[in-house]
C-alpha cells in the first residue's frame, strides 16, 4: 500500500508540475512561479534538470530538448544559464547567461535518459572541448556565456572556483551518459543501455568498476552503428547486459 501511495503522490506532484510551470508558447517550461502562482516566464537552463529528475512529461521531453540546444542557449561550449533572448540576459553574470559546466552536464544526462543521444553527445564535446583550453585541463566553476569561435577557447570568468566538487564531477556524470550504465544492486546486474561515442573518442576502458561484490573490467569502442562492448574481466558473480 506504502509504494502505491508514493506512486499517487508523485503523480499529482508530476500533474500539478506541468499545469503550473508549462508555457504553451515557448514550449519549454518557467523558470519559477510568482507570489500569486503565475509561471515566471523567462527561458533558463534549470528544466534541463526537470529532465534529468524525470518529472517531465515524455510528449515534452523533445521540446525542451531542443530549446536546451537552440542558439540563444547552447554556445558550443555548454548551456546558458540564461537566454541571450531575456533581457537580463549578460554572459559575464555569474547566473545570468554564464555557462556552470555542472549544469549542462545535469541537462545532456536528461536529454539522454529521454532517448536524445546525439544533443547529448553536443553536450558532452563542447565540455570536453572546453577543458583542453582551461589550465590544467581542471573544469573550473562556470565560465562566461559566449558563443564559441573558431580558433579561441571559452572565456574565462575571473573569479570561478578551481578546482570545485561538482565541477570536477562533470566528467564521471558524462561518462556515465556515454557508456549509459545502469546499476541494479538489487538484482546484481550492470546494464549498459545504448552506449554511444562522440565522434572523437574511439574507446573507453573501465578497471574495478564495482557493483555489490563484484568488480568488473571493460572496454567499449565505438563501431559504425553502434557501441561495441567487451568484457575484459570479473571477479564476482555480477551480470552484464547490454542493449543495442
Amino acid at each position: 500500500e506504502v509504494p502505491q501511495a508514493l506512486r499517487e503522490r508523485a503523480r499529482f506532484l508530476r500533474d500539478r508540475f506541468e499545469a503550473d510551470f508549462w508555457l504553451p508558447q515557448e514550449g519549454f517550461y518557467a523558470l519559477a512561479l510568482d507570489g500569486d502562482g503565475r509561471p515566471c516566464r523567462v527561458i533558463s537552463s534549470n528544466p534541463g534538470h526537470c529532465l534529468w529528475t524525470g518529472i517531465v512529461s515524455p510528449a515534452r521531453a523533445e521540446m525542451v530538448a531542443k530549446r536546451l540546444m537552440s542558439e540563444d542557449m547552447f554556445t558550443g561550449w555548454g548551456i546558458r544559464t540564461l537566454s541571450a533572448r531575456e533581457s537580463l540576459y549578460n554572459p559575464m553574470s555569474y547566473h545570468n547567461g554564464s555557462v556552470w559546466p555542472h549544469d549542462s552536464a545535469i541537462a545532456a544526462i536528461g536529454m539522454r535518459t529521454y532517448g536524445f543521444t546525439e544533443p547529448f553527445l553536443q553536450v558532452a564535446t563542447g565540455l570536453f572541448h572546453a577543458v583542453l583550453e582551461i589550465e590544467g585541463m581542471r573544469m573550473p566553476e562556470l565560465f562566461c556565456g559566449f558563443n564559441r569561435l573558431p580558433g579561441y577557447g571559452p572565456t574565462r570568468y575571473p573569479v570561478a572556483c578551481s578546482p570545485q566538487a561538482w565541477a570536477a564531477g562533470v566528467v564521471f556524470q558524462l561518462l556515465r551518459g556515454i557508456l549509459a550504465l545502469v546499476p541494479d544492486a538489487t538484482e546484481n546486474r550492470l546494464t549498459l543501455n545504448r552506449p554511444a561515442l562522440p565522434g572523437w573518442l574511439s574507446w573507453i576502458r573501465v578497471h574495478g568498476l564495482r557493483l555489490r561484490d563484484s568488480s568488473l573490467d571493460l572496454i567499449v569502442s565505438r563501431g559504425r552503428e553502434s557501441a561495441a562492448v567487451e568484457l575484459l574481466g570479473r571477479r564476482g558473480d555480477a551480470e552484464v547486459l547490454v542493449r543495442r
